[in-house]
C-alpha cells in the first residue's frame, strides 16, 4: 500500500506498508525531493531491511532521522528534509 497525506503541520505520512527494499527506499525519495525545506516525511514500514537501511540512506543524502520506533513489525521513520 503506497498512501501519501499532507496535513496542516508540514508532516507528510507515506505508508509503505507491503512494499519492499529498495522500493519503499526508492518512493521515500521521490517523495522527499517534492517536499519543501522544513516539511518532515513520515514513513510507515513493514520490511525489517528497508527500516534498517532508509535511515542510512537517507542520511547520506543529507536528510535528518527525527525518529525511529518499531510496535508489533511495523516501523514509522520520520525524515526531515
Amino acid at each position: 500500500m503506497i498512501d501519501a497525506v499532507k496535513s496542516s503541520g508540514e508532516v507528510i505520512w507515506l505508508d509503505l506498508r507491503g512494499v519492499k527494499c529498495p522500493l519503499n527506499w526508492a518512493h521515500a525519495k521521490v517523495r522527499l525531493e517534492r517536499m519543501a525545506p522544513g516539511e518532515t516525511l513520515e514513513l510507515t514500514l513493514d520490511d525489517p531491511r528497508g527500516a534498517r537501511d532508509i535511515p542510512r540512506a537517507a542520511e547520506a543524502e543529507g536528510y535528518a532521522i527525527a525518529e525511529t520506533r518499531a510496535v508489533d513489525g511495523i516501523w514509522v521513520l520520520r525524515i526531515e528534509k
